[in-house]
């Protein structure tokens, strides 16, 4: 059975997602997680609305009501803890109009994340030409020094998928411990949580996001972490969490950190 908490699970209402809100907190329960955070994508603050994607995330509207269904879960299931998160894309230029919707709502936490380089959405098979046309060097470098900001810019608790740019499993020719290195002392210094997350078992890459040699970075630098399978179906809840839990341990991890409104604090031991 599988007990370590899930905070990185999504919603049909971001239109690529399937399922029922309620079926995922069952199938949860069923696996013998204790505790689950929703964290569905927020609407696309930077873009004007009639040019909004709706089926990359759900529409202005409907985040007031989704707050509510997690409210309502809440109260409706005793017998497991489930907390009120939103995943936030990370555009440079457009962290107040983030703000404004983060501050406006209770949430539990906020994970933070990088999925756009200069409008392009990197991660979405739909633009995957474009991979043909970019120095791969380049792009991990600029990737991670926009998830640097993403850190330091004090909007997140925890940085989601903190590897996404090597999904489709283009790699650089170069080492990337210095990146690492860097990284995790930035994730340090600001005070933010990484993501352990599972979805890259998923994806053409086949590896858990962070990279091993990232999280050990992470670890040495003592960056606290999570663990999220990036659910967009119920069956993908606590999707293979086995072997996350096995790569924490590896590296040197203990524990996991959890939030309630904001707050974070160590609670389970791995």
């Amino acid at each position: 059975m599988t007990y370590w908490p899930d905070y990185h699970i999504h919603t049909s209402r971001c239109g690529h997602a399937t399922g029922e809100m309620i079926k995922y907190v069952e199938q949860a329960i069923k696996l013998g997680i204790k505790e689950i955070g929703f964290a569905d994508h927020i609407p696309m603050y930077w873009i004007d609305e009639k040019q909004r994607d709706p089926s990359l995330a759900m529409r202005e509207e409907q985040l007031p009501e989704y707050v509510a269904q997690v409210l309502r879960l809440q109260e409706d299931y005793s017998e497991i803890t489930i907390r009120l998160g939103l995943e936030v894309d990370y555009i440079p230029g457009f962290e107040d109009k983030a703000r404004l919707l983060i501050d406006a709502y209770p949430f539990d936490y906020v994970l933070g994340s990088v999925h756009y380089i200069d409008g392009w959405g990197f991660d979405n098979p739909a633009y995957l030409e474009q991979y043909r046309h970019i120095n791969i060097n380049d792009l991990f470098h600029r990737y991670f020094t926009q998830l640097q900001a993403a850190a330091r810019s004090g909007l997140f608790d925890i940085m989601a998928h903190p590897d996404l740019v090597k999904k489709f499993n283009y790699r650089p020719a170069e080492n990337l411990q210095q990146l690492y290195s860097d990284t995790a002392r930035v994730l340090k210094e600001a005070g933010v949580c990484l993501e352990v997350n599972t979805a890259g078992l998923r994806a053409p890459v086949n590896e858990i996001y962070p990279a091993p040699d990232f999280l050990a970075a992470c670890c040495q630098y003592g960056v606290p972490v999570t663990l999220g399978s990036d659910a967009h179906a119920p069956g993908q809840v606590g999707y293979r969490f086995d072997l996350g839990r096995d790569m924490l341990i590896q590296v040197g991890y203990t524990g996991l950190a959890t939030f309630n409104q904001r707050k974070r604090s160590f609670g389970w031991p791995i």
